[in-house]
């Protein structure tokens, strides 16, 4: 069981991993290097760097092992006193082997993928939703997901009129969270298809000169002003042919006290036009434009880089975490935008990015 927070884990992270579910302990010895990118918008990808050594007789200790070929599972966890925590899991995408003139110098590089690599495999041409029998994006996903062995977490979105599919899944659900405004991902063999989830319980406090207490080895933060802080949409009028303007604000829960706009400055209203996207209906247009007006929102952005073993945690994208010890303004809850993991000879390190639409 993990212990509480309030312990300190003084011992380095170190990397668990494994392939088809059993781990490589006969080549850890080999790994200079595990990397995993974690950013939103964007598939998981992980990178393990081994040096290769060629035996007596010819073959070589990691690319010759029978361990690793494209399309075997891969997963990667972080120990840390007594428990683990995942960080990712997914599919063997790439093996590089690279031999320069001096052979001490071999090395091989495994790239892995999250479980989305399964909805990119295939080019499918098909009517996913017709006038007379019209889908919800949430049934649509639900329905791929299924058909892929994924759990999910999705909600509803928009209704579907007609839609046809001419390429990966992966296409389609890039396209329809962008629709809607929602984010997509794998995780942990779940399929997620809603919105930012900013409610959720946050993550380990990143704390930044805390004393004995301090996991956050840098930190810096920028908050932009020169950010619209509405979009305009045109629609159709209630009554008549006429057309008319709609202006959107952020709909997101605010991380903080005082929304980070710029309202309050004595200007006219920071307003962004939208042109209605090519055949889109007005339900979805007006959805993308709320999109827009969201992630605009987001107006406070810091990154850092944390000790893994001090901190005792992974921190993952798509969630909430709290800062503190960067004053009353500035600390508080945020979104984790992206986490960059590193594990080498000297440690555990995640470099993150975080999003904030709110201070105090």
């Amino acid at each position: 069981m993990p212990q509480t927070s309030s312990q300190s884990f003084r011992e380095p992270g170190e990397a668990i991993i494994k392939i088809d579910d059993e781990e490589i302990t006969e080549l850890y010895s080999f790994i200079s290097e595990v990397r995993v990118e974690m950013t939103r918008g964007a598939a998981s990808v992980c990178t393990l760097t081994f040096d290769t050594i060629r035996t007596e007789n010819g073959a070589w200790t990691v690319q010759d092992s029978g361990i690793f070929a494209p399309w075997k599972k891969i997963s990667i966890e972080a120990a840390f006193a007594s428990y683990t925590e995942e960080v990712m899991r997914g599919y063997i995408r790439e093996i590089q082997v690279d031999c320069p003139q001096n052979m001490g110098a071999a090395k091989v590089v495994i790239t892995g993928q999250d479980e989305s690599i399964l909805l990119d495999r295939d080019h499918v041409r098909q009517v996913m939703s017709t006038e007379e029998n019209p889908v919800t994006d949430g049934d649509m996903i639900t329905a791929i997901a299924q058909d892929n062995s994924l759990e999910t977490q999705v909600e509803t979105g928009l209704d579907n009129q007609s839609l046809n599919l001419d390429g990966t899944f992966v296409r389609l659900l890039r396209d329809r969270a962008e629709a809607n405004g929602f984010e997509w991902f794998v995780r942990e063999g779940t399929l997620h298809f809603h919105p930012p989830d900013l409610e959720s319980e946050p993550q380990e406090t990143i704390r930044v000169y805390a004393g004995p207490q301090t996991n956050c080895l840098r930190f810096s933060l920028q908050h932009e002003g020169h950010m619209p802080d509405q979009v305009s949409v045109t629609r159709a009028a209630d009554t008549g042919t006429s057309v008319e303007d709609e202006t959107l604000s952020s709909n997101l829960a605010l991380l903080g006290a005082t929304a980070a706009n710029s309202e309050d400055a004595g200007l006219t209203p920071f307003v962004w036009r939208m042109e209605q996207p090519q055949g889109a209906t007005q339900e979805e247009a007006r959805a993308r434009a709320q999109a827009k007006a969201n992630e605009n929102a987001w107006k406070i952005k810091a990154g850092g880089e944390l000790d893994g073993a001090l901190y005792g945690h992974v921190l993952l994208n798509h969630g909430t975490v709290a800062v503190d010890g960067v004053g009353e303004t500035y600390d508080g809850i945020y979104y984790v935008d992206e986490v960059k993991h590193l594990f080498t000879g000297t440690g555990y390190r995640q470099e993150f990015r975080l999003l904030r639409n709110a201070t105090g």
